[in-house]
């Protein structure tokens, strides 16, 4: 061996056996990925099929010990009246306001004949916020609260298209949500609104999308660029519809984190190759490192 060499082979040995507060300073990208295998697992999981019913038991068990609200209601599609349920899991905080992550869990029901299980798209960040809140759960055990705002995770239903995209026919989920919220004074209390969509993939380019909130954006580049990420965010800008509109719209702070360009030439994209080789825990670690770190940001404002 060089004497290169040994160098190298004693630092990864003291990596290694380093202690595990050293080595738990980054985001656990592995149980993200392991939560978002399991619950791709399931199929695919569009509006009214089998799946869609596992993909709700999936995350009813997940937070069955957590402050879980379902959000049943009745959406007006193209194909009719569908039953559809977004999940709010709450973790309080000590300060007067809330910070929300989201993602969509659901798979396109136009797409229902092509095996199409959405790995990235709704897979990954249903396993990330998973583990986030794995680690909220912990940080809130034995009824201690978070030492900023309150965390609340959204799974929306409905975010796809059912036969094709419009303002109309898709975000049902966000829109109904962002009604109801604001029909009761919710929307005043949230401080931030953080949406993840499509940020799984090994081939990481989140881009910025334009209508989101430039403050937000601004804490998101200062995360990524305090753990050497730059190269992953914002090198690129456009125009995303997406869950977060509803709230942009209703003059809630909001950003919607996505990396809309998906595989070689977007090939993956609603496509059946939307599957968990293309994901990575390397990229699942960097946006929990970003996300952690912007709510951190947030709470120091």
């Amino acid at each position: 061996m060089s004497f290169s060499g040994f160098w190298k082979s004693l630092a990864a040995a003291l990596l290694l056996t380093a202690p595990l507060a050293t080595q738990a300073q980054h985001f656990n990208g592995g149980r993200a990925y392991e939560y978002a295998r399991q619950f791709v697992a399931i199929g695919p999981r569009w509006p009214t099929s089998p799946g869609h019913l596992k993909a709700q038991q999936f995350l009813r068990a997940h937070f069955a010990h957590d402050q879980l609200e379902e959000d049943a209601f009745t959406a007006d599609t193209p194909i009719g009246p569908v039953n559809l349920r977004n999940f709010i899991v709450r973790y309080p905080g000590k300060k007067n306001g809330v910070i929300v992550l989201a993602t969509h869990y659901e798979t396109n029901y136009y797409l229902r004949n092509i095996n199409f299980v959405g790995a990235n798209d709704g897979g990954s960040t249903t396993g990330l916020l998973m583990a986030i809140a794995d680690q909220l759960r912990a940080a809130t055990a034995g009824g201690k609260k978070l030492d900023g705002y309150s965390v609340w995770l959204v799974f929306f239903d409905g975010e796809e298209a059912f036969k094709s995209w419009s303002q109309s026919d898709s975000t049902y989920g966000s829109r109904h949500l962002a009604a109801r919220w604001g029909g009761d004074g919710t929307l005043s209390r949230i401080k931030a609104f953080l949406l993840t969509d499509m940020i799984g993939d090994k081939s990481l380019d989140i881009q910025r999308e334009s209508r989101s909130t430039g403050w937000l954006v601004d804490l998101v580049r200062q995360a990524a660029n305090k753990f050497g990420y730059g190269e992953y965010f914002f090198q690129q800008e456009e125009p995303v519809d997406d869950d977060h509109m509803p709230f942009v719209n209703r003059g809630v702070p909001s950003i919607d984190i996505i990396d809309i360009d998906y595989g070689p030439n977007d090939s993956y994209h609603h496509t059946a190759q939307d599957t968990m080789d293309k994901i990575s825990a390397r990229s699942l670690a960097i946006d929990g490192d970003v996300l952690l770190e912007t709510i951190r940001l947030i709470n120091a404002r």
